[in-house]
């Protein structure tokens, strides 16, 4: 069987060209009697295939009168057509059903809700962003008023319980209000288990967060995306509309450019419950019948109990955060927030740091080791290769290949620490990326190299200005107080004078 293809040439070859079916045939490499056979035709037709009888044709009629009567499983129909004596296989059943089973179309009702009464909430997720050395995947969080289609947004690198709720409270905030009843997905942040037909298990936290701000909740059926359409919708339309060609530096640049979309564009769109006001039209009506937002906050703090090791470190989330070394070989206890991790002994707070969502970092307070390092004293030079690692991870593979070559680590560090100070990181980098490229892991190796590239640039040389600690001490700025007392005491020795 050929191909059009095929048969277009053959045409061609005898029509235009004039040849014969024997010069057709050759040139083509077909055979004679296929040429003659095509050129008798006056169009093409592909081969028609040739139907097979199957096991379940003389049941065929009585499956789609069952599939009439009710809507039968394909498994149930097996069932009856063995009884009539069907021995054929139930895949062969069940795509038969599948094919001629009559469509169905399930209607919905459309919802719809007073003002204050309720919102809807979700999350999305739209790629990632750079964090530091790492990715992470870029979430946002949803809440739509059901009424005004309002929405708050928000994004984040994590959708963990105390991003969940803290999000929550700021939709609050932003709203100036609560409604007084939250639709849900089913969430582990909110939903622990829900089966069909049984009452939903709520997490417990989550149903003392509803309680402190005084909604509902309200949680959908198991597949049933309908009965959240506005928060869906909201998602969509945020992918296609806020995305559109939109470039951002960090997160904090993100959410104020959401903020101000969510005023200008979203906002301004035309209210679905009543196209003649636009939407924060809408919401300056429903914003009378929100709930009055209690005095204070919900607790949203991440607390997760730790074990201390030996080093002056817990590990929170992938990061390393330090604590005195006082602390070490203990269980302590982390309370995070978005901004920050606070770290405790028992009631004891022992250290505050930012909150990193890095990966794999040090964020130390500088007291924390330098009271260690003064009580080790053979930790110096540990120190300053960790801090020289932290600065350029390249110089620990020239770091193992000098000690690997006999030379002291303790004086390699500090050559190269001085060389840090002098050059700062980006020509250090890039003078021991050109020693180890050399094959040459020494201090003076690195020292010519950065040296080359400071005469090729025709730059003064670098001063590093090392000043004794008790130097360093003089510029620590003193509190400055007032003179009043002074004119108190010199009026004081007036009245005895």
């Amino acid at each position: 069987m050929i191909d059009y293809a095929t048969y277009c040439k053959i045409k061609d070859c005898h029509e235009r060209q004039k040849l014969t079916i024997a010069q057709t045939a050759r040139a083509l490499g077909l055979h004679a009697d296929t040429v003659a056979k095509w050129l008798r035709c006056a169009q093409y037709h592909p081969r028609q295939p040739v139907r097979r009888g199957s096991q379940l044709d003389p049941f065929k009629a009585y499956i789609v009168r069952l599939l009439e009567t009710h809507p039968y499983s394909a498994q149930q129909i097996f069932q009856r057509l063995r009884e009539q004596g069907f021995e054929g296989g139930f895949t062969l059943v069940k795509d038969y059903v599948r094919r001629v089973r009559p469509p169905r179309h399930e209607a919905f009702l459309k919802l719809s809700f007073a003002p204050g009464e309720a919102a809807q909430v979700d999350w999305g997720e739209y790629g990632s962003i750079q964090v530091g050395s790492t990715r992470r995947r870029l979430s946002f969080f949803v809440m739509v008023l059901c009424y005004s289609r309002l929405m708050y947004v928000e994004f984040t690198v994590s959708q963990t319980m105390e991003h969940f709720l803290a999000c929550h409270q700021h939709a609050f905030a932003a709203f100036q209000g609560c409604p007084a009843r939250l639709m849900i997905d089913n969430l582990k942040s909110a939903v622990l288990s829900r089966v069909v037909g049984e009452a939903p298990v709520f997490n417990a936290r989550y149903l003392d967060f509803a309680r402190h701000w005084g909604f509902d909740l309200s949680p959908c059926n198991v597949a049933k995306g309908n009965e959240k359409g506005r928060v869906e919708r909201a998602i969509r339309y945020i992918r296609d509309a806020f995305f559109a060609g939109r470039t951002f530096a960090d997160i904090a640049d993100l959410n104020a450019q959401a903020d101000a979309w969510v005023i200008e564009q979203a906002g301004a769109r035309r209210c679905p419950e009543d196209e003649t006001v636009t939407v924060s039209e809408a919401f300056l009506q429903e914003q009378e019948r929100l709930l009055t937002l209690p005095g204070d906050h919900f607790p949203t703090e991440e607390i997760k109990a730790l074990s201390a090791g030996k080093t002056p470190y817990v590990r929170f989330v992938l990061n390393d955060y330090s604590i005195p070394h006082t602390c070490v070989a203990r269980n302590l206890t982390v309370a995070a927030t978005l901004e920050q991790v606070r770290i405790l002994d028992g009631q004891t707070l022992i250290a505050t740091h930012p909150r990193s969502y890095n990966r794999r970092q040090q964020i130390e307070i500088p007291e924390h080791v330098e009271a260690l390092v003064v009580e080790k004293h053979q930790a110096s030079a540990h120190r300053g290769t960790d801090q020289l690692v932290q600065a350029i991870p390249t110089s620990r593979a020239l770091l193992t290949a000098a000690v690997e070559r006999g030379e002291p680590l303790g004086r390699t560090v500090r050559a190269l620490a001085e060389l840090l100070e002098r050059y700062g990181v980006a020509e250090l980098k890039v003078a021991i990326d050109e020693a180890l490229a050399r094959d040459v892991p020494h201090p003076n190796a690195v020292r010519l190299a950065l040296e080359r590239r400071r005469q090729a640039a025709d730059a003064p040389p670098p001063l590093a200005v090392c000043l004794p600690d008790h130097v360093k001490r003089c510029d620590i700025p003193g509190q400055q107080h007032g003179l009043a007392g002074y004119d108190t005491l010199m009026e004081n020795a007036d009245e005895h004078a």
